[in-house]
């Protein structure tokens, strides 16, 4: 535990600013383990949450229990004057002090005398910056490792990930912390639907191979006429019009469904519809979307690739995400058969149960413990 005198509180600043709109995978990694995080604290803790946009609010209410700072600065200069000049420092916009400040993102926040944390959810902006934000390709390729050396601690959220990190950052594995994310908290549905579709969650962008699941629907429906529809629901990301295109178009009109982003709300039912959840994505940090279709007893196919397999454990189907045949055999091998449905819906509910978000606040909260221990002074 981080506190040691009850009369003291631990200081801790954690950035909100991916949660604030629709919240897509990190975006809701940050704002459970906000909420996690207030409903496991200790006494001796105070939790901030940090945002600053132009346009968006953070509201007070955005999760009970934690304080908020909510500045006006627009997200992108605020960003270039933190990861290109390292100021101003957070205390200045937050009216610190504060012992911890952590990122959720995997560059440093500018403080005087906190403790700093960083997290990374995967390396794939190094390999392949074009699947990336402009912003992101700018700052994250050319930064990212200095900040992980700099950083007094590092978060990630697979093994997968701090392997990465550990060999390509050169960070020793005692300055990482694993923090897989949590399973939601949703019943496992009482039956299939009688009319499922094969189901895909996340952004709609290359990193996500969807034209690869585009290839293998069409050959599942060349082979199989009466194959289910094809929901690809997800935020519309970069190369999305060409991908929306295709699915206008023969033999595909009329059989894939692009219904945009889901709101957390939402998405449930969005996940009873399913008979199937695909997801064939190049490279994955974790891949939340699997955990939440394993939650509610929806069997899952996923790629071999990233950290994929640590999420779907023995639990799914895994597929080469470049083998569009294979990836239609397995869709076309589930669809054909219930039993195999069934075996695997048991095995998902199973192996999602192992993921809780309050795990993972307490291994964010060991994590900043650690760098308490080991910051350095620094000159504001």
């Amino acid at each position: 535990m981080i506190a040691s005198a009850p009369a003291s509180p631990v200081r801790i600043l954690l950035d909100y600013r991916p949660a604030l709109r629709e919240r897509t995978g990190v975006g809701e990694y940050v704002h459970e383990l906000a909420r996690a995080l207030v409903e496991s604290a200790p006494a001796a803790e105070s939790l901030t949450l940090f945002s600053s946009s132009r346009k968006d609010r953070l509201s007070a209410s955005a999760v009970p229990g934690a304080l908020t700072v909510d500045r006006t600065v627009p997200v992108r200069l605020l960003n270039f004057a933190w990861h290109r000049l390292g100021w101003p420092p957070v205390e200045r916009l937050a009216g610190g002090p504060f012992d911890v400040v952590h990122s959720t993102h995997p560059l440093l926040i500018p403080a005087r005398d906190a403790a700093r944390l960083v997290t990374i959810y995967d390396l794939d902006f190094l390999d392949h910056p074009e699947r990336t934000r402009a912003e992101i390709r700018r700052d994250y390729p050319a930064l990212a490792a200095d900040h992980a050396r700099r950083a007094d601690h590092i978060i990630v959220i697979s093994r997968h990930t701090a392997e990465q990190v550990r060999e390509r950052f050169g960070v020793a594995a005692d300055r990482i912390s694993i923090c897989y994310p949590g399973a939601p908290a949703w019943p496992r549905r009482d039956r299939e639907p009688a009319n499922g579709c094969v189901l895909f969650l996340g952004t709609l962008s290359p990193r996500k191979n969807l034209g690869t699941l585009l290839d293998a629907y069409e050959q599942l429906v060349a082979r199989r006429p009466t194959a289910p529809p094809l929901v690809l629901a997800g935020g519309f990301g970069a190369d999305a019009d060409r991908l929306l295109e295709r699915t206008r178009r023969a033999p595909l009109a009329g059989r894939v469904e692009t219904p945009g982003y889901v709101p957390v709300e939402q998405r449930l039912d969005l996940y009873r519809r399913a008979l199937v959840f695909v997801m064939p994505s190049f490279a994955e940090g974790f891949g939340m979307p699997v955990v939440e279709a394993m939650t509610c007893g929806v069997p899952v196919i996923a790629a071999n690739r990233g950290a994929l397999p640590e999420a779907v454990g023995q639990a799914g189907r895994l597929v080469d995400p470049e083998d569009a045949r294979g990836l239609s055999a397995a869709i076309e091998a589930l669809v054909a058969d219930a039993a195999e449905r069934q075996r695997l819906a048991d095995a998902g509910v199973a192996q999602a149960g192992r993921f809780t978000w309050r795990a993972a606040a307490q291994g964010v909260r060991e994590g900043w413990a650690a760098a308490i221990e080991r910051r350095s002074p620094r000159r504001g």
